[in-house]
């Protein structure tokens, strides 16, 4: 049902648009003349849009228009619909008997070129959509749309120099900066450089990556993964903790691997207090559990499950539950521990199937970390999920 309302919303300006120009075609003698010249086909697409019959109004619109310069924009309308509806062999067909007509101006061909070019990149014709984008890029036709779909195209081939080249482009036309787009292509490439072994050339790409967006927290991940496999313990631990000042709601991907790091300096009282900062600056079930896994190295699971109820008083978490009681169960017997059991079932099934990270821009649910989302194609959006069931 709601896409029969898209399709009508679409179709009246469709209609309204036939009518003028059938008017504007009409002997203007008289109102009635006027009246009586519009083509009868007309009124019974009308009559379709009115009786919610979309697809019978498309079809008699589609029989009545002549393909000449003066209906362009009507053919266009209707190819745009077609792509939304998800019929795109329809919609190349119109969009490129369109561009076969030599009465086209300049505009009505640029613009023409621009819808069949997104006619195949629906379809999955990425060649064919970029040939055309790129004939719109040195024409300086809707270059800012050319060079975003350009830009998707190469994203998609996972292109990342042509991406960067693009992006810098699309910079300019647009007015817009994208450096925090561009820092994620540098990490792409340092990502498939250390996967080949070339980690030089990675190196290079993290620094530009972090030179032209200081707050990139993928490149700080990547660079202090790096160093801590080459054995520079404290460097790698100074790019962990560059996270923070970055954007703290990465912490948790942080945490983690710094333990290995003072581990490795033995320096972990060092990382017990870093980490007691956290957690009452920003709180955290990750910073939290980890300290109390510490604490109970040091001073007994006792101290560790006092610690956790003092935080479960300030933050209550599902996972905080969960880790509580698992101390609990070591001491408890019989019935208590059987509730104790039963409890924990509970808090597990809650932790089972719940996702670990969102996307703030379309809402997309994940249980592992994405940079760039699955859904909606943005970067940096999907994040740690904070709350009773998250951090």
């Amino acid at each position: 049902m709601e896409s029969a309302w898209i399709t009508l919303i679409w179709l009246l300006p469709i209609a309204a648009g036939i009518s003028w120009w059938l008017g504007r075609r009409s002997v203007r003698v008289s109102e009635t003349d006027n009246l009586r010249s519009i083509h009868p086909e007309y009124f019974k697409g009308l009559n379709y849009v009115l009786n919610e019959q979309p697809d019978k109004a498309i079809e008699v619109f589609i029989k009545m228009l002549e393909v000449d310069s003066e209906t362009v924009e009507t053919h266009l309308a209707l190819g745009n619909l077609f792509r939304r509806r998800g019929e795109v062999d329809r919609a190349i067909r119109i969009h490129q008997n369109l561009i076969a007509r030599p009465t086209l101006n300049r505009e009505q061909r640029a613009l023409a070129l621009l819808e069949l070019g997104m006619d195949y990149m629906r379809s999955g014709l990425l060649d064919r959509a970029e040939g055309l984008f790129k004939e719109l890029v040195e024409t300086g036709s809707h270059s800012v749309q050319a060079f975003s779909q350009l830009l998707d195209i190469y994203q998609q081939e996972k292109d990342w120099e042509n991406a960067i080249n693009i992006a810098r482009k699309l910079e300019f036309a647009s007015g817009e900066t994208l450096n925090a787009v561009i820092a994620q292509f540098y990490c792409e490439k340092a990502e498939e450089l250390r996967l080949s072994g070339q980690e030089k050339s990675a190196k290079e790409n993290l620094r530009k990556a972090l030179s032209i967006d200081p707050f990139c927290v993928r490149a700080s991940l990547i660079e202090a993964e790096e160093l801590y496999e080459n054995g520079k313990f404290k460097q790698a631990l100074a790019a962990y903790q560059r996270v923070e000042s970055q954007d703290s709601e990465y912490l948790s991907e942080a945490v983690k691997p710094m333990l290995n790091c003072y581990r490795n300096l033995d320096k972990v009282d060092e990382y017990m207090q870093y980490l007691q900062v956290i957690v009452d600056k920003y709180g955290g079930i990750t910073s939290m559990l980890m300290l109390a896994e510490l604490i109970a190295e040091q001073e007994g699971e006792d101290a560790a499950a006092r610690f956790i109820t003092s935080e479960l008083k300030k933050r209550p978490t599902v996972r905080g539950v969960n880790r509580l009681i698992e101390y609990a169960l070591a001491q408890a017997q019989g019935g208590a521990r059987e509730n104790l059991i039963s409890i924990k079932d509970l808090t597990g099934k809650l932790l089972e199937n719940r996702s670990v990270y969102k996307c703030r821009q379309c809402g997309f649910d994940a249980k592992s970390l994405h940079w760039q989302c699955p859904s909606c194609k943005n970067w940096s959006t999907v994040k740690p999920v904070h709350g009773v069931e998250g951090e």
